[in-house]
């Protein structure tokens, strides 16, 4: 339902009303709301719509950097500050779930680790022994069992308190902060960019046109009002 055409609809019909039974009360009524209402109609209208020769009209297009930069100010200074993230990191930290590095440390290749330890062991005063037991060889069959145990022992460490206490300190770090807000600015830069004055009207106009709706609807109602009040001290 159109409520700023029912009110016009309405307010025109009191209008010819009053005029075809020459009743001053009804015509002023009619004459006021009509006034009121398509008054306000067209001040919702000069929002989102430029009218030639009304300065002013078409403000939110015309606007549209401005509109932009009002977004980012409120996101960045209301939500996204150093504050809420700070506790957003903290709440998470809190969360022993927020910490499992297991599923991570899984999917981590260790091999070379194993490598790496063949590597001394045959550079030390032990690899002439190893190589007349076979060498390198000798010891791939510990391969697999060493990956593993290495595994096991990095999740253990990383599920300690004190692992745990050392990432939420780094996380609380100034900077660490200060690099997280900037990402999020990044992204809130990206898709603002994204956005064209045809879809921050769109976005707008819906929102709020339904409710500026009943700026029509009292101003039609206030206008009928005073137009009887009028009609009603004119005839004194």
């Amino acid at each position: 339902m159109n409520k700023s055409l029912i009110t016009n609809l309405i307010s025109i019909l009191l209008l010819i009303i009053g005029y075809q039974i020459q009743n001053t009360i009804v015509l002023y009524a009619g004459l006021f709301a009509f006034s009121g209402a398509i008054t306000n109609w067209l001040a919702i209208h000069m929002l989102f719509e430029k009218v030639p020769g009304l300065y002013g009209s078409g403000v939110i297009p015309a606007r549209f950097e401005e509109f932009k930069a009002a977004i980012k100010h409120l996101m960045m200074d209301q939500f996204f500050t150093q504050k809420n993230i700070d506790k957003f990191v903290n709440q998470g930290m809190s969360s022993a779930t927020s910490l499992d590095l297991a599923p991570v440390i899984k999917k981590i290749d260790l091999s070379p680790s194993f490598d790496s330890l063949t590597d001394v062991i045959m550079n030390s005063s032990f690899g002439g022994m190893l190589t007349m037991l076979g060498g390198v060889e000798a010891i791939q069959p510990l391969k697999q069992p060493f990956v593993e145990k290495m595994q096991s022992s990095i999740i253990d460490i990383s599920q300690s308190e004190q692992v745990k206490q050392a990432l939420k300190e780094q996380f609380e770090q100034p900077a660490m902060l200060e690099d997280i807000q900037t990402n999020i600015e990044k992204i809130i830069d990206q898709r603002l960019n994204e956005l064209t004055p045809k879809m921050v009207k769109e976005i707008v106009q819906t929102m709020i046109q339904k409710h500026l709706g009943w700026l029509v609807v009292w101003g039609g109602i206030f206008g009928g009002l005073i137009g009887v009040i009028s009609a009603i001290i004119s005839a004194a």
